[in-house]
């Protein structure tokens, strides 16, 4: 079995400060970009930091992304959630970055990722706050 994946939650009052953060995280660790996959709830308000990520000159070295329509996570069921880690977890990262549009149930979103079968294929780290 592959080690976890680090996981980490972002939480921020925009889509741009998060993903600003994001990408600060990235290029503080070049080397793990390609290993790296993120789960974006919602769209940026304009360019974002990201896009840089999907220039086809640097694909290669891009980070797997994965933008999902903004919601509670945790109170739709975690279906989007669900469906989103299971194919990112096909083939799993060393590094997931998680961006949240709310952190008003950040705890619940992390009670579901600590549960069953994700306990065994991801470990939380300290959350990035944007």
């Amino acid at each position: 079995m592959p080690p976890a994946t680090l996981t980490t939650l972002v939480t921020g009052a925009t889509a741009a400060a998060r993903e600003t953060a994001i990408a600060a995280a990235l290029d503080a660790d070049t080397d793990a970009i390609r290993a790296t996959a993120l789960i974006l709830e919602g769209l940026p308000g304009g360019a974002s930091p990201l896009d840089a990520f999907t220039d086809p000159l640097i694909a290669q070295a891009a980070p797997h992304i994965a933008r999902i329509a903004p919601g509670c996570l945790c109170c739709t069921g975690n279906l989007t959630m669900r469906v989103t880690l299971n194919r990112i977890l096909r083939r799993p990262p060393a590094r997931l970055y998680i961006s949240l549009a709310t952190a008003g149930h950040l705890d619940n979103i992390r009670t579901f990722l600590c549960q069953p079968p994700y306990d065994g294929l991801l470990e939380l780290t300290q959350d990035l706050h944007a």
